[in-house]
């Protein structure tokens, strides 16, 4: 009999071991099986149900009328019917919608089952409390189209149902929905409530739906919080399911390992030979759900493996992969049977191979010979177009004899395409090279495989391509991709790189999609509240000085780019590149689209990429200097304007105190002191021998700042005259005020041209200037429309030429 320590129990299915053919117990030695466990898929369902709560809200109150017209239509068809018919239903839906739950909670305590019902209890009764809090929310202090929507206006409407919402709460904590009987009557109870309901004018449509999804997130909510019965088979059972596939274990022991989805047993045989058993629980399939999904949708690849799978599915494609690397001679070890163990697990019965994994193996110990062995063995997968999927040190082993043994193929793919399998090249090179260096890693791949194999690869070296451990590693390594990149070059200097694009989008696309849409909306709305007759009386005088300023600030934008550079750029085709700039800004956010669109210009010029770069940092941090300059100027002027003597304004010293409370909060944050230091140094790091460069020519100082000032006095002009083309008027030291501050706004928004952040800000500070709401959002309609909307075309003609010309 093994001993067991403190920290390891034994655990078996029903509280004994299993005996073996003579009689004798099979000890299991296993940490004691959790009583309750927390399912991922209950988090997963209580998510999905929050999102569909927040997007059938916000579909509600986008299509007010709409819903408004299908509640009216609902309401007069139930006004129709008979009183005693409706009568009829009101009795019986609320009869079933408390017998239907009782009458499961008696069959429940029948079958010993009062565990589950206090559980649909507790959840009951959050249910209760929550909806009543929400309802008196909505009604008290909530938004008003909101409470219109639920309650229809009406008093006495409750907005989410103080019935309803505990009674699906109650039936999703017990998981009534397994049951397909008691299902069918409870949704049939539910909809003959909500009849009744509406013919009573007690409920709205949305107050229903919204009831009904409050109380499946609760249920949920109380699923994981309490956690469910443990369902999964213990050692015994496991030990049960070999006996019947033809072994005889004499002991077992639960491995510690660190994969989520699968339990992992040493099984010694009455022989003397040993097994290595892996059990998939039904329960943790969805483990890791939101990542593979995340992954799914953000790269592209050429594997359509679904982001779940059923147990069934899990069993069949390690089996299969198991058995082709095999038979392709890889050193993997051999998958001896396959079973389930009733509905809630299956398990995977492979030969025992004594090892150990490559990341237990010290660095000094990886010689040349044994990175040889790791590259013949995937060698032999990629000839068989098998894809490992995660070549890491945990399932690279190297046995008693130095052999290496690839393990943990579950990941991969059969018949895979050229993308997979040049991804696991580079995922291999890559973590080889964090272990002994890029030229070793290299070297010892090129001597096997060849170095096509690795020009092959060369452009999946991407962070992204790699597994989520070595991307960690190497946010500590930063520069050892391009290290490799570099030694494949050197031994292949010929290799045309081709451009692979792995990524759908990045994060920060995402941001800026989310931020566009909820601009877009946001900014329809504001349309819609101008007086259109308003806009078809302005002064076409002023007007016309608002579009010279505006065409005229592209001159001064280029002539602040032409300061900055020492060497001599065209007039006419700098200032076509400005407006090719305003085409740019529809698809990214402004602080980005013009350096961009800059820095390439001045590249394709024959400016080296680093000079470049600098040049269009410098033309930035002496803007942004300006900018600020400006900024206090005109707060100072603004607060002179109406102060008996010329002391600073209010708005001025805010701005102030702000901007030094900011810095306080960057110089006492070390970690945040670090990332801005980082991010200034990569921005401006080389803009000073630039400057100093530009500062030798009185020209190019010439240049460049009076393009820098002009160009933000011709758009301070362009807004001036929009707002005196609706009658509008305020000191051109407000004016200026109110647009760099909503310049400044603009430029941090991550929306394409700032869209909704500047018309947002520039309306607000000409309101707070004294401006009515309605000349204020007009002037700020024809100044977008005349900066933003209109230079779009000759922008896109002015891109499309200078590409057509290699200018861009």
């Amino acid at each position: 009999m093994t001993e067991i320590s403190d920290r390891d129990k034994l655990a078996s299915a029903d509280g004994a071991r299993p005996s073996t053919d003579d009689g004798s117990i099979v000890p299991v030695v296993e940490p004691l099986l959790p009583q309750r466990i927390r399912r991922p898929s209950d988090l997963l369902r209580f998510l999905a149900t929050l999102l569909c709560l927040s997007v059938v809200i916000l579909l509600a109150l986008v299509a007010q009328k709409t819903l408004n017209g299908l509640e009216g239509d609902v309401a007069d068809g139930t006004s129709r019917v008979p009183f005693l018919l409706s009568g009829l239903v009101g009795v019986t839906s609320a009869a079933a919608m408390l017998g239907v739950p009782a009458a499961f909670a008696i069959e429940r305590v029948l079958h010993r089952d009062g565990v589950r019902v206090a559980e649909g209890l507790s959840a009951a009764i959050a249910g209760m409390v929550l909806s009543f809090v929400l309802g008196e929310w909505i009604v008290h202090a909530g938004p008003e189209e909101l409470r219109l929507l639920l309650t229809g206006g009406r008093s006495g409407v409750e907005p989410v149902n103080t019935l309803l919402t505990p009674v699906i709460a109650y039936v999703t904590a017990v998981r009534i929905s397994r049951r397909p009987t008691w299902r069918a009557a409870l949704w049939t109870a539910v909809a003959l409530n909500a009849v009744a309901l509406f013919a009573a004018t007690a409920a709205t449509i949305l107050g229903i739906v919204v009831s009904i999804l409050v109380g499946l997130a609760v249920g949920y909510a109380t699923l994981y919080g309490v956690g469910s019965p443990n369902t999964r088979p213990p050692g015994s059972a496991i030990v049960a399911a070999l006996r019947k596939l033809g072994f005889a274990p004499v002991k077992a022991r639960r491995l510690d390992d660190d994969h989520q989805s699968s339990r992992r047993y040493a099984v010694d045989l009455k022989d003397g030979s040993r097994l290595d058993v892996t059990v998939l629980d039904r329960d943790r399939q969805v483990a890791g759900l939101l990542y593979r999904l995340w992954r799914r949708i953000r790269l592209n690849s050429e594997t359509r493996r679904k982001a779940i799978r059923s147990l069934r599915a899990e069993l069949e494609r390690e089996a299969l992969m198991a058995y082709a690397a095999h038979a392709a001679g890889a050193s993997t070890p051999r998958l001896l049977a396959t079973s389930e163990i009733g509905s809630e697990a299956a398990l995977l019965v492979y030969e025992h191979a004594p090892t150990r994994t490559l990341d237990d193996i010290p660095d000094e110990e990886i010689d040349d010979n044994l990175l040889s062995q790791i590259w013949e063995q995937v060698l032999l997968l990629q000839v068989q177009r098998l894809a490992h999927r995660r070549l890491t040190g945990d399932s690279i082993h190297v046995d008693g004899e130095g052999r290496v043994v690839l393990t943990d193929a579950r990941s991969g793919e059969i018949a895979a395409g050229d993308l997979l399998l040049r991804i696991d090249v580079a995922q291999l090179l890559t973590y080889l090279s964090l272990r002994v260096g890029a030229r070793r890693s290299v070297d010892a791949a090129a001597a096997v495989a060849g170095a096509n194999m690795l020009a092959d690869a060369l452009p999946l070296l991407q962070r992204i391509a790699m597994t989520r451990e070595t991307r960690a590693a190497l946010n500590k390594n930063k520069e050892l991709l391009t290290e490799i990149r570099e030694r494949i070059v050197e031994l292949r200097p010929r290799t045309e790189v081709e451009e692979v694009r792995l990524e759908r989008f990045r994060p920060r696309t995402l941001i800026t999609i989310i931020a566009t849409a909820f601009a877009a909306y946001f900014l329809v709305y504001y349309l819609t509240q101008i007086n259109l007759n308003m806009i078809t009386s302005a002064k076409w005088g002023w007007t016309g000085v608002a579009l010279i300023a505006a065409m005229l600030s592209y001159v001064a934008a280029a002539l602040m780019l032409m300061g900055f550079v020492p060497e001599p750029l065209p007039l006419g085709r700098t200032v076509l590149v400005q407006f090719a700039g305003s085409f740019v800004k529809l698809v990214a956010p402004a602080a980005v689209s013009g350096v961009a669109i800059n820095t390439r210009y001045l590249q394709k010029r024959g400016i080296p990429p680093g000079q470049a770069v600098a040049s269009v940092g410098a033309s930035q941090l002496i803007g942004l200097a300006f900018h600020i300059g400006l900024l206090l100027l005109f707060a100072y002027i603004t607060g002179s304007d109406t102060a008996p003597s010329f002391n600073p304004s209010r708005t001025l010293i805010i701005t102030v105190l702000a901007v030094a409370a900011l810095v306080l909060v960057i110089v006492g944050v070390p970690r945040l002191r670090r990332m801005v230091t980082a991010r200034i140094r990569s921005m401006f790091s080389g803009v000073i021998p630039r400057l100093l460069d530009v500062l030798q020519s009185p020209r190019k100082i010439i240049e460049g700042f009076s393009g820098t000032l002009l160009l933000t006095m011709f758009f301070v002009l362009c807004l001036d005259a929009s707002i005196r083309a609706f009658g509008g008027s305020l000191s051109f030291a407000a004016v200026a005020v109110v647009f760099l501050a909503g310049n400044a706004v603009g430029s941090a928004a991550p929306t394409p041209g700032g869209l909704g952040a500047v018309e947002f800000s520039l309306s607000a500070g000409l309101t707070l200037s004294g401006l009515t709401p309605e000349v204020a959002a007009s002037a700020v309609l024809l100044f977008r429309l005349l900066t933003f909307w209109l230079p779009v075309l000759p922008g896109w003609a002015s891109f499309t030429y200078l590409q057509r010309q290699q200018a861009l």
